[in-house]
C-alpha cells in the first residue's frame, strides 16, 4: 500500500504544482522578479487590493478613473507580495484628477525613491502604436473571470494590435484616438485595471477594459487608454502642483 501511495503521489504532484502556479496571477502570466518593477503600486480600499497603478513622479500615481468607484483609496508602494510588509510604504491620496478613464492620484506626501520604489517613464510626445511591438502588462488581478486575485505581482507578454482590428471587435466602445489594444497568450483581468502597458522602459497605456465574459478572450482583445493622447493634461496637473510648492519642496 505504501508503495502504491508513493507512486500515486509522484504522479499527482506535478499536476498539483501546475494548478497552484496558474491560480495565482494575471491570466496566463508568470511571477515578476521581486521588485523588478519598482514603479508598480497596489491601489487599495480598506487595506484590500482593488486596482493597479504606477508612479510617474515622487508624488503622483497614474491609474484608471473607474477605480475610484469604490471610494477613498490608499496607495501601497514597494510591494511584490501583498501579504508581506517588507519595505512597503502606504500613502493616503490627497487629490484625485480624472479625464476619460485616466486618473492621477496626488499623494499626501512625497515618496522617498529607492531601489524598491521608482517612477517609470512616460511618452514624451503623442505617438502612434506600432503593430506587433513587444510589451508587457502587470498586476495582482484575477487569474480568470472568477478569480482569485494574485497575492504576488505577475506579468505577461503581449503585442500591440492594429486599430482597425480593435475597432471591428469593440465597435463604438473603441476610440482609436484615445485607446490601444493588444493580443497575446495572456492578458489583464479584474483587479489589473489601472496598471501599465509597458513597452521597453516606457508606460504607454493604462489597463482599461476586457471581455466581461472571458478575461483571455481571443475574440475581444484587452483595451488600454493611450497615455500619449493625454500628455498635455498629465503635464498640466503634475507640473502645476509641483510648481506651487517648488520653494518648499525643491526637485
Amino acid at each position: 500500500m505504501i508503495i502504491i501511495y508513493l507512486v500515486l503521489l509522484g504522479f499527482l504532484l506535478p499536476h498539483l504544482s501546475f494548478s497552484a502556479s496558474v491560480n495565482v496571477g494575471i491570466v496566463n502570466g508568470t511571477e515578476a522578479q521581486p521588485h523588478s518593477k519598482p514603479y508598480m503600486v497596489s491601489i487599495q480600499k480598506d487595506g484590500r487590493h482593488v486596482c493597479g497603478g504606477f508612479l510617474i513622479s515622487s508624488q503622483f500615481v497614474l491609474t484608471a478613473a473607474h477605480c475610484k468607484s469604490v471610494g477613498a483609496l490608499t496607495v501601497l508602494a514597494g510591494v511584490h507580495d501583498l501579504t508581506k510588509k517588507g519595505d512597503t510604504m502606504r500613502f493616503c491620496v490627497k487629490s484625485y484628477y480624472q479625464q476619460a478613464d485616466l486618473m492621477i492620484l496626488e499623494l499626501d506626501e512625497r515618496v522617498k525613491l529607492n531601489e524598491y520604489i521608482k517612477k517609470i517613464r512616460l511618452p514624451t510626445k503623442p505617438t502612434e502604436s506600432i503593430v506587433d511591438t513587444n510589451c508587457s502588462v502587470l498586476g495582482w488581478g484575477f487569474t480568470s473571470i472568477y478569480g482569485p486575485i494574485s497575492l504576488i505581482l505577475r506579468e505577461t507578454n503581449v503585442k500591440l494590435m492594429c486599430d482597425d482590428v480593435c475597432q471591428r471587435q469593440w465597435g463604438q466602445k473603441y476610440l482609436h484616438s484615445q485607446m490601444m489594444c493588444v493580443y497575446g497568450y495572456g492578458g489583464s483581468c479584474k483587479g489589473d485595471s489601472g496598471g501599465p502597458l509597458v513597452c521597453g522602459d516606457t508606460a504607454v497605456g493604462v489597463t482599461y477594459f476586457d471581455s466581461m465574459y472571458n478575461c483571455n478572450d481571443l475574440d475581444r482583445f484587452n483595451v488600454y487608454t493611450k497615455i500619449s493622447a493625454f500628455l498635455p493634461w498629465i503635464k498640466r496637473i503634475t507640473r502645476t502642483r509641483i510648481d506651487k510648492r517648488i520653494s518648499i519642496f525643491p526637485l
